[in-house]
């Protein structure tokens, strides 16, 4: 999960964290980054798999702002 220069989230799933957030900072990851330039990564967690990983992208986006705070107030 990235956090933007608007304190937005953006949640996505990847192979490469360092590659992928980097081409969301050069404005090549996905049309909402483009909009919303990313400052950080906020959250991350690793899968075995695919499936997995793209289960927890879904659970994440619906999440509420606050929510999604609450997550990473937890998390450090």
């Amino acid at each position: 999960m990235l956090l933007t220069e608007h304190n937005t989230y953006y949640c996505g799933y990847t192979d490469n964290l360092e590659k992928r957030f980097r081409l969301h900072c050069e404005g090549k990851g996905a049309k909402y980054t483009r909009a919303n330039k990313p400052l950080k990564i906020v959250y991350f967690k690793e899968f075995d798999n695919k499936s997995d990983a793209m289960k927890e992208e879904i659970r994440l986006k619906k999440l509420s702002h606050k929510e999604k705070d609450i997550l990473l107030t937890k998390e450090n």
